[in-house]
């Protein structure tokens, strides 16, 4: 049976307690709409609620919470249990709640979710030492995240994806993880291998379709398009600072991105997803559609990217198609043509210009 995450707006009035009172007034009912309630996270600082419950579908969940409370969830999500175990630790109710009689969970499920990547090693001259680089690189993050009680959702050899209940932990760990790299990777191959690492902060539940999507979303878009090494939203800013009575995040080091650019990002990443395929898409089309002049793209890109439109585009279809490469599901010129290139000449000229290597090369190095 499927295992959904449901999330409830709560008046700031109702505290720990009384969603425990609901809680227990849901489980005394649950058995007649086919439902098996597992745990539930109370936030009382947000004013939010989250249930996690096995069930049969959606509807059977609403008809359950308005039967037994009349408390309509805002919002339902189907989730794997392996996931929401990584993000928030637990599946059931922790074992202190269950020592007492009305199990009361003042628990939040807001969390600070790091994305980080590295460069994708492209030059793989020596398969020793790139191997010997990837243990010590591993070991080190882990090691790290571990110290910072960071929990791993997923990763692979150039990507984590990473929860945090503490902001100041997040923070700090992904200072230490730039650190450790630096001494990690030789210094003749500091070009070649580089690290990105971004944060920012969510619920489990919102408008969109998987849990913690938003949160996911921009710290992705942050770690992929913002030119900066470390770079957080504005809200870890604000819970940092606010978690260490007002200690300054040191803008030398950490990109904090404002709000304003925040809301540029993310309408930039939305119109760019749609069209960056497409080979009749212009710079002229890039102005109408993100509703701006030329002069404020540019200085807006620039600012946040260091890149021009044009520079932009080319290089966000560069990775898609090293992406494309490394499923080594079609040949060359398929991708070029796929990612948005005229001609498999001028993908493979731009290919080399910007990763040092040939897209044939790239992919006789990158074989499974």
């Amino acid at each position: 049976m499927p295992i959904y995450m449901d999330r409830h707006d709560i008046p700031k009035e109702i505290k720990a307690e009384h969603v425990a009172e609901m809680h227990q007034i849901d489980l005394k009912i649950e058995h007649k709409f086919g439902c098996r309630g597992l745990t539930y996270w109370c936030d009382e600082e947000r004013n939010t609620a989250f249930c996690l419950i096995e069930a049969p579908n959606k509807k059977a969940i609403q008809d359950m919470h308005n039967q037994a409370h009349g408390e309509f969830p805002h919002s339902i999500i189907e989730v794997d249990k392996k996931i929401v175990e990584s993000f928030l630790g637990r599946i059931e109710d922790p074992v202190k709640a269950k020592n007492t009689k009305l199990n009361i969970i003042n628990d939040p499920a807001f969390r600070v979710i790091m994305v980080l990547k590295t460069s994708s090693f492209l030059n793989r001259l020596e398969a020793n030492q790139f191997s010997l680089f990837l243990q010590k690189f591993h070991n080190s993050v882990l090691k790290t995240f571990k110290h910072f009680k960071g929990s791993i959702v997923k990763r692979d050899n150039n990507h984590y994806l990473v929860s945090f209940k503490s902001v100041s932990n997040a923070v700090t760990c992904m200072s230490k993880i730039q650190s450790n790299f630096k001494y990690i990777t030789p210094k003749f191959d500091l070009k070649n291998r580089r690290i990105k690492i971004a944060l920012s902060a969510g619920s489990p539940v919102s408008e969109k379709e998987t849990i913690f999507e938003e949160a996911i979303t921009l710290a992705t878009r942050m770690c992929d398009i913002v030119k900066n090494q470390l770079v957080i939203s504005n809200e870890v800013r604000e819970l940092y600072e606010s978690e260490n009575r007002n200690l300054i995040i040191d803008r030398e080091l950490i990109k904090v991105l404002k709000p304003n650019e925040e809301v540029f990002l993310n309408k930039l990443m939305n119109f760019v997803e749609q069209v960056w395929n497409k080979p009749s898409f212009k710079v002229a089309n890039f102005c109408k559609g993100m509703g701006c002049s030329k002069s404020q793209l540019y200085r807006k890109l620039i600012q946040l990217t260091g890149m021009s439109p044009n520079n932009f585009i080319r290089e966000f279809r560069l990775h898609q198609a090293l992406g494309l490469l490394h499923k080594q599901s079609q040949n060359i010129s398929e991708i070029a043509y796929e990612s948005g290139f005229n001609s498999p000449a001028y993908f493979s000229k731009c290919f080399i210009e910007k990763y040092g290597i040939l897209p044939s090369k790239y992919i006789q190095q990158h074989k499974t």
